[in-house]
């Protein structure tokens, strides 16, 4: 890649972004297409939406979130739906304070920057275009020069609704400079920048003996006041404030109930009639999307206090849970060590996934329906297939408690212990058993876990290294059929003959005397028991196969080994099973003869070539199952 080149590619394509005309330019321009004249709220929930909306037996996926908040669907759909839908419609929520609540490193954070990277590329898109009063402090909306007496018939005229007066810069300089001929107004488009302060303010607190009220509001310019000879004069004043920057666009407050009282009393008006106080004026309009984040605690005191009732009753109170599915879980942890410099330690398979279990089983909570588990609500809620239990049982528990997910281990503090071992020894290659080591051994550290958790901990680590005991035989397994296949897929066809023969009450062939036979009920239960098909629903899950046998030959398909996910793992369990012996001797063996060298060569070929190990771990699997086998 050439950098300059694509420097200047990139400042080229800047350049035709930038717009200027008058006030009656801008007019032609709304007359075309009424969308810069949109809100805030509506600018955020359009952002949101143009990037795809998945539709999912009633539910919906906003992809706009799906690359960096991971198994948090549910709580999306309700911010935007709730929130972000209503308030761009108009509707009484846009005059509330959205707060994420939540517990610490459950993506808050995340969530806020997001919405304020996503309106910087917005914003430089044909859609999210955003116009401004050239030279305007807080890049004024244009329409607010209109007169409030003509603004119902602009507004028929345009299709756009105005809301908001001009800010005391721009009033004079209306006066002054351009005689009160609002066509002469020069307008500008404005790209929406945190870093420049355009559309995007940023609040957090500090100590309140040096923080000043003018660090959201603007402050006087004290250098100009003998120029100008009143602190009420606009010229004289900054209108810098973070209230004042975030005009058209978010302001965000950090930590926002850790924030002194006297800074969010500006928020009352703000929020309820879109103006704030500042200086010696008379109110300022702003159109901005206030989001502020905090954590259950605070917010619990913060509600305690009788004095917040009028704040309070202006927020709108968004619980952001942590993950619950092992498998989004994985995601986060892979995309933290992906921001790293550690991409030359390779990371096992199911490494990452043994240190989501773990988390995971800290979040959940018993649930109340008769023979579930932990593990198996933890399955379900990764969208794995338990016996006895259908979707609705899933739904039943999702909504069994309002606070599941809001305590627990948080992903901030496994990628801490990951991060442990991966800078451990210089390791080529960490495996699960290496994390969990370090989960392990972190928990002492942990400042704010009691005794009685630590042991529940130990308990959930012991669980994730029984999960990853059966995920490491599985792996093997998997691997050391593949060199038995063709003995696979023998079993299979025999099964099939058989349950076919048992559907219809007939007798079988034997393929060698030609003798009939009875259906080898054996042979099937050995099978299915391998998948936990008891004997009540064997007849069921076998009349299952031939409708889904049927089904296939309708559509001219084959119904092979491959077909259908469930039978071909029991096919391979069984497997397995008769195979134990020789897969014992052979990962355990220290002196491998020339056949179980090879199998041994075949079983690491595959492993590192299919399933994502190195040689490294690849010997530690083997060696590790070996060892389980033995026991």
């Amino acid at each position: 890649m050439d950098i300059f080149k694509r420097l200047a590619e990139y400042r080229t394509e800047s350049e035709k972004l930038t717009w200027s005309g008058t006030f009656r330019d801008y007019i032609d321009l709304l007359r075309r297409d009424p969308a810069p004249a949109m809100t805030a709220h509506a600018r955020v929930y359009d952002m949101i939406v143009s990037h795809g909306v998945e539709e999912n037996g009633g539910s919906r996926k906003y992809k706009f979130f799906e690359n960096d908040i991971y198994g948090l669907d549910r709580t999306m759909e309700k911010l935007v739906e709730e929130y972000f839908h209503s308030a761009a419609r108009r509707l009484d929520v846009r005059k509330r304070i959205l707060l994420l609540m939540g517990p610490v490193s459950g993506g808050k954070s995340t969530i806020v920057t997001l919405l304020k990277k996503g309106l910087e590329r917005y914003s430089r898109t044909h859609r999210g275009a955003v116009y401004a009063i050239q030279g305007c402090p807080m890049h004024e909306e244009p329409l607010h020069l209109i007169p409030n007496e003509l603004r119902p018939e602009v507004e028929k005229e345009l299709g756009v609704r105005i809301e908001g007066n001009l800010c005391p810069s721009c009033s004079m300089r209306l006066r002054t400079e351009f005689g009160g001929d609002i066509e002469l107004v020069p307008v500008e488009r404005v790209l929406i920048s945190e870093d420049l302060r355009t559309g995007i303010g940023t609040f957090s607190p500090s100590d309140p003996k040096s923080q000043d009220i003018a660090d959201l509001t603007g402050s006087i310019d004290f250098s100009t006041i003998t120029e100008y000879g009143s602190e009420s004069d606009p010229r004289a004043y900054r209108f810098d404030g973070e209230l004042n920057k975030a005009n058209r666009g978010l302001m965000e407050f950090q930590e926002m109930l850790k924030c002194d009282e006297k800074f969010l009393w500006n928020l009352l008006s703000l929020t309820q009639e879109g103006n704030f106080k500042a200086g010696r004026f008379a109110l300022i309009s702003a159109d901005e999307l206030i989001v502020a984040h905090t954590n259950e605690s605070e917010y619990k005191a913060f509600i305690a206090n009788k004095k917040n009732e009028a704040l309070q009753s202006r927020m709108i109170v968004m619980p952001v849970p942590y993950n619950l599915k092992v498998s989004d879980e994985e995601k986060i942890y892979d995309k933290l060590i992906g921001q790293s410099d550690m991409k030359h330690v390779h990371i096992a398979p199911h490494a990452l996934r043994a240190a989501s279990i773990f988390s995971i089983l800290t979040r959940l909570k018993d649930s109340k329906k008769q023979g579930m588990d932990l593990v198996k609500k933890m399955r379900l809620y990764d969208g794995e297939e338990v016996e006895g239990y259908k979707d609705a049982d899933l739904k039943e528990m999702q909504n069994e408690y309002a606070d599941e997910g809001m305590s627990g281990i948080d992903p901030r503090y496994v990628i801490n212990r990951i991060s442990s071992a991966l800078i451990k020894h210089d390791l080529p290659c960490v495996n699960a058993l290496d994390v969990l080591r370090a989960l392990k051994d972190g928990l002492d550290q942990h400042p704010s876990i009691t005794k009685e958790e630590r042991e529940k901990h130990l308990n959930f680590i012991s669980v994730a290294r029984k999960e990853y005991d059966n995920l490491a035989k599985k792996e093997v397994q998997k691997a050391f059929v593949y060199s038995f296949e063709e003995s696979a897929r023998t079993l299979f066809e025999n099964y099939l003959d058989n349950i076919e023969a048992y559907c219809n009450w007939a007798k079988i062939k034997d393929p060698l005397t030609g003798e009939e036979m009875d259906p080898d009920e054996r042979l099937m239960r050995s099978i299915e028991e391998q998948i936990g098909v008891s004997e009540n629903a064997k007849k069921a899950f076998r009349e299952e196969i031939l409708i889904r046998i049927s089904a296939y030959s309708r559509k001219g398909r084959k119904f092979d080994y491959s077909t259908h996910e469930r039978l071909r793992e029991a096919i391979e369990k069984k497997l397995f099973a008769d195979l134990k012996d020789i897969v014992k001797i052979t990962t355990s063996t220290k002196t491998p003869d020339e056949n179980q060298l090879k199998r041994i060569n075949e079983v690491t070929k595959r492993l590192i070539d299919e399933h994502g190990y190195c040689p490294v771990c690849a010997n530690e699997l083997l060696r590790y199952v070996g060892s389980l086998l033995n026991r």
